[in-house]
């Protein structure tokens, strides 16, 4: 398997080469050169799989450079009891009203990217002792892939995390699980802005070739192609716990932003998945869903950017979008550059005329949730399922009721825990106790390392020479 770049000018990779990569240097993003194809009898192979053995044979597809029982001990070690508290990893439940919920926040952060990132830092840790090199992870977080990030990497050797967030915009609780990491190869950044600040920043950083090489810069946001394919595994885990044969099909809504974790249910329906329809639920930030229901992508900036009670999902410029417009684009690299030519100047692009594919071809739909929305699904689901959801899952499970049609089973993809956001929780229901893991109580009293800088590349870069000279 190699891996192409979005915009045709970078030399087929390796995933290895991949995983450490980020951006391509072209300036797009990484892909596989074809998508494997799973079969029914390859499908009914897996259903009975447990995670990690379903893990190891969706990521061999494509990582096929890492030898197989290298590959084997590194999922094994990633999917385990005791890292996620269930042998199941990614149960399913099911809500009074028929909606199903994945649990995808029984890792270490409570959050969703648990899931990819723990993978991600046993497979950096096994290619840089393979090769002998060391990376430094620059990488942007709206509160929920920075602390997963960096619980994944805390102690790993020959990694580095420098890790911006927007500050003051993410929960009490986000901040306090990066902030209060007191291991010296952690550094977190606040930026005075909004996580597409932050987001621009190592996009500048990345595209800085020279910086790049010179520091061994690599990222861990969602563009890391070693996330998305871990991210794929938990699609068809969703779709074996929610049914029972593979005559069945099933949708998938996804609360979304950077659009990285429905990328990877698109990959996964590419791939043979029996997917009907992948609902993309966005919240006031509704650049996605504008573009679903109209075929209008106008990235927004900062100023435009609202800050929501679904901090997560802040974000006006999807960087994983380019993946799936790749393919949309029937793979075409020169409309790629055109069209991100028109996103860079401001202007964004429309594509109505290729609404009927979008929908027809590849499934995609959407929906819009509100903070009104979100308090009233919380409650909702609170008085009539009496379980606790955090803002983001309350966003999917708005847009699945919205959308949903007749005899339509949907799985919404979990977010977070509950804990991680009490205040809105609390606004939602009252003065409930929301349940917290053993271990995490008083987080937000312990000491915490950050270094607030103003909105500027140059400081950034500044704080790197500095850590690493």
């Amino acid at each position: 398997m190699k891996y192409i770049s979005t915009r045709g000018a970078t030399a087929p990779k390796s995933f290895s080469e991949v995983l450490l990569m980020g951006l391509a240097p072209d300036g797009g993003l990484m892909l596989p050169d074809h998508y494997p194809q799973v079969d029914e009898a390859t499908l009914q192979k897996w259903r009975v799989l447990s995670y990690p053995e379903l893990a190891f044979e969706i990521i061999s597809l494509f990582a096929t450079d890492i030898q197989h029982d290298d590959l084997c001990d590194i999922v094994n070690r990633t999917y385990t009891e005791s890292v996620f508290g269930t042998v199941e990893i990614t149960p399913v439940r099911t809500l009074s009203d028929g909606i199903k919920i994945e649990a995808l926040s029984n890792g270490p952060t409570l959050a969703f990217k648990d899931m990819a990132m723990q993978f991600l830092g046993n497979a950096f840790e096994y290619v840089l002792a393979k090769e002998g090199r060391q990376i430094n992870i620059l990488g942007a977080t709206s509160g929920d892939t920075g602390s997963a990030a960096e619980y994944a990497l805390r102690g790993k050797k020959n990694v580095n995390v420098f890790m911006l967030s927007p500050e003051g915009k993410m929960s009490a609780f986000q901040r306090a699980q990066m902030f209060s990491l007191q291991d010296e190869n952690i550094h977190n950044i606040a930026v005075e802005g909004m996580f597409d600040d932050c987001q621009d920043i190592v996009k500048a950083v990345q595209n800085d070739v020279r910086f790049k090489a010179e520091y061994h810069i690599g990222t861990v946001n969602s563009i890391n192609w070693g996330r998305i394919v871990a991210q794929v595994v938990y699609y068809f885990a969703g779709y074996f716990n929610a049914t029972t044969s593979n005559e069945q099909k099933v949708s998938f809504c996804v609360p979304s932003g950077n659009f990285g974790n429905v990328c990877a249910g698109h990959i996964a329906r590419q791939m043979g998945l029996p997917v009907c329809r992948l609902i993309v639920a966005t919240n006031e930030n509704d650049v996605l869903d504008e573009f679903f229901k109209t075929g209008r992508y106008r990235p927004r900036n900062t100023e435009h950017t609202h800050v929501t009670s679904s901090p997560s999902m802040d974000i006006s410029k999807a960087s994983n979008f380019e993946r799936f417009v790749f393919d949309l684009m029937e793979r075409d690299a020169g409309k790629i550059q055109s069209l991100w030519a028109d996103v860079a100047s401001g202007e964004g692009f429309d594509l109505k005329d290729q609404l009927e594919q979008v929908r027809d071809k590849y499934g995609f739909v959407s929906g819009k949730s509100t903070h009104t929305d979100r308090l009233a699904t919380i409650r909702q689901v609170y008085e009539q399922d009496d379980e606790l959801i955090d803002p983001h899952t309350a966003d999917g499970v708005k847009v699945a009721r919205e959308v949903r049609e007749a005899g339509e089973t949907i799985v919404c993809l979990e977010t977070a825990l509950a804990a991680k956001f009490d205040q809105t929780i609390y606004e939602a229901v009252g003065d409930v106790t929301i349940p917290r893991p053993i271990g995490l109580g008083g987080l937000e009293d312990l000491p915490q390392r950050v270094e607030v800088v103003k909105n500027d590349v140059g400081l950034v870069k500044n704080i790197i020479r500095a850590a690493l000279e």
